[in-house]
């Protein structure tokens, strides 16, 4: 089967060189991945890509912290990622080891998937 890109991180392959994706559904979940631990401008060519999200680790874990990273992943993703619905997305604060778990339910309706993606930071 032929592949789409290169997965992240990088990994050998002794088959492709790389580990690759293969399919739509694996390259949907790295673009949103990226699209959550990129911070606006660092993306060249694209300086308003990325939620930021890690701006907010150390940012006191105030109240309104959750809501505004919510309301940034779900902006990115509707102008970056339209052909996904976010389901559910869930913040979970852990501010003794200054750590966020994030959880995102989401679909991909033209591919009839439903999937998770969750990370720390």
């Amino acid at each position: 089967m032929a592949s789409l890109s290169v997965k992240l991180p990088l990994t050998l392959s002794s088959i492709d060189g790389f580990t690759m994706n293969k399919s739509f559904s694996s390259l949907i979940k790295q673009n949103l991945k990226a699209i959550c631990l990129t911070n606006p401008g660092e993306r060249v060519m694209e300086p308003q890509f990325g939620a930021g999200i890690q701006t907010f680790l150390f940012a006191g874990f105030s109240e309104g912290v959750p809501a505004q990273i919510n309301s940034a992943i779900r902006e990115q993703v509707k102008t970056y990622l339209p052909i996904i619905n976010i389901e559910d997305l869930i913040i979970t604060e852990a501010p003794e080891y200054n750590r966020l778990e994030i959880q995102i339910r989401y679909s991909i309706p033209t591919l009839n998937v439903k999937d998770l993606l969750q990370f720390t930071i």
